[in-house]
């Protein structure tokens, strides 16, 4: 399978190529400027592995939360390259990739409560399990509150302890203390299209593939977007 990956939600700007079980990416983190490296990300991986935009399977990418604009920047890019190529969209939960991040690194994990910081005094936040595949599947809803709001689903009070990631615990002091208990760790572990493209191939091999114009942002924070559309 033959499946590029970007990703722009988060200050984490990255790309990635999956070919045929090999995964060449590019990353780095910054506070702005994504729309300036993003492409070149995207141009590096594709000619590090002799690849065609054409030539592949699909494009996944980022769908949010995250940054208004990055999350917006992240769905234009992808739409503009699969129009030009003509091959379909993937959408991936940027809470559910870092889910994935942390399952790939730790074989002992199998449920990871993910909280991003979404500004505002607010989080961005999921819970994700591990599936018999060993992929993140969601456990309820996303969603978007004051970090006093997280809750953990009722079963998680029986071990084993999920594992706290993203940027919200360190934005937000008072969330890793309130969870302290529940929690067997929290680790930051952004976003990264290494992970968006792994979750994207049962979607594409189950054929949940969109066309290029289907490429939407998530934002779960919409009244926000639809009272100030320059919102960042």
């Amino acid at each position: 399978m033959r499946i590029l990956a970007l990703d722009t939600a988060t200050e984490n700007c990255s790309a990635a190529l999956l070919l045929e079980g090999r995964t060449v990416a590019r990353e780095r983190r910054l506070p702005r400027g994504h729309a300036e490296l993003i492409l070149a990300m995207v141009d590096e991986v594709l000619a590090e592995c002799h690849a065609a935009l054409a030539s592949l399977d699909a494009i996944a990418f980022g769908r949010g939360p995250g940054s208004f604009t990055g999350v917006r920047l992240g769905a234009s890019v992808a739409q503009g390259l699969a129009f030009g190529a003509g091959v379909p969209v993937v959408p991936v939960s940027d809470l559910m990739a870092v889910a994935q991040r942390v399952l790939s690194e730790d074989a002992s994990v199998s449920r990871v409560l993910v909280c991003n910081d979404a500004r505002m005094r607010e989080v961005y936040w999921g819970c994700f399990v591990r599936s018999g595949s060993g992929l993140a599947e969601p456990a309820g809803a996303e969603h978007v509150s004051p970090p006093d709001q997280v809750r953990l689903p009722a079963p998680w009070t029986q071990a084993p302890k999920p594992v706290g990631a993203g940027s919200g615990f360190a934005a937000y002091p008072e969330l890793r203390t309130a969870l302290a208990n529940a929690l067997a760790a929290t680790r930051e572990a952004p976003p990264r299209a290494t992970e968006i493209a792994v979750l994207a191939v049962p979607e594409v091999a189950a054929g949940r593939v969109f066309d290029p114009e289907q490429a939407l942002p998530v934002y779960l924070r919409d009244e926000v977007v639809q009272s100030s559309p320059g919102s960042h």
